[in-house]
């Protein structure tokens, strides 16, 4: 009996066996490309940023947004901070987010266990009268005389009822229901469990991944949100912060502040007006930044299962 030796082969972990080794100029081109695509991201926030910092003699010199500071200021946020409009938008943005971003996961997880369970009541007319959805829109005007019939003008839930359930979030959340072994759920209804300890006790624990990342597509959607203020909100009391940069930035309006001098060492004056819209725009963006990294591991996980199996 012959044996015979093989030598073993190694294999790169990093690269397929099929890839041949980049060259020199490939990797120069891709690091050129990464580098120019991420300073095209970086620059404009920086500008942002440094401008929402800098003093009105800086901006005047600039003539416009900041590079390059020759002194920092920090005026603009401690004026947005103080109270008035920006401080009043700021709290409602929040409280929108919030309750909106827990009334659409609750209500997609419902509907996605209901619409996942081939036995539950009018499952297929249901799953495609959501479907249907992704083909035709009710548009403005019906979608606004419901919002007015219902009373809801002036109000935060319309800000939140309108787009309480995405049908692509339904999807994904569904689609990893489905994926669940179907024996597990047999062997819990055998024990004697209930629909809604199936859901809270099996199904959600193994589904974190999903509900975090419809739960960050909500709250980002709700945050970033202006349109509706700008259809359901008259008062310019509650409008949420999206509305008023949209405001400052695009209708041009002045902003309206506390009106009173910053008072900081050195400091008696009032802060730019520029200063003033770029702190907006950072404030509008930090929560996003802030969030994302906690979710942004279940990002593959999620979307991908909601791709594969609909």
């Amino acid at each position: 009996m012959s044996t015979i030796a093989s030598n073993p082969i190694r294999i790169n972990a990093t690269r397929a066996a099929w890839e041949e080794k980049p060259s020199p100029i490939a990797q120069l081109g891709k690091g050129t490309i990464l580098t120019s695509v991420v300073m095209a991201v970086l620059f404009p926030m920086w500008s942002i940023v440094v401008t929402s910092l800098a003093s009105r003699r800086t901006i005047n010199e600039a003539g416009g947004m900041v590079v390059i500071p020759s002194e920092l200021d920090l005026s603009a946020y401690v004026t947005i901070f103080s109270g008035g409009q920006v401080t009043r938008a700021i709290w409602i943005s929040t409280l929108v987010t919030a309750t909106g971003t827990l009334v659409s996961v609750v209500l997609t997880v419902l509907a996605a266990y209901g619409l996942s369970r081939p036995g539950s009541l009018a499952h297929r007319p249901l799953l495609f009268y959501f479907l249907f959805t992704f083909l035709i829109s009710p548009g403005l005007v019906p979608s606004y005389l419901i919002v007015t019939g219902l009373g809801l003008k002036n109000s935060i839930w319309s800000l939140i009822l309108p787009s309480a359930i995405s049908v692509f979030n339904l999807v994904v959340v569904r689609a990893f229901f489905m994926n669940i072994p179907s024996e597990l759920i047999d062997s819990a209804r055998i024990d004697g469990a209930s629909e809604w300890r199936i859901l809270t006790r099996i199904l959600l624990p193994l589904s974190k991944a999903a509900v975090a990342v419809v739960g960050l597509f909500y709250a980002v959607g709700y945050w970033n949100a202006y349109f509706s203020a700008v259809l359901y909100i008259d008062d310019n009391d509650m409008w949420p912060i999206q509305r008023v940069l949209q405001s400052y930035i695009l209708a041009g309006q002045s902003p309206h502040v506390a009106g009173v001098p910053v008072n900081l060492p050195g400091i008696t004056a009032y802060p730019p007006t520029l200063a003033i819209k770029m702190a907006v725009v950072v404030v509008t963006v930090i929560p996003a930044l802030l969030v994302y990294p906690f979710v942004q591991r279940h990002f593959t996980k999620g979307l991908i299962v909601g791709a594969v199996k609909w």
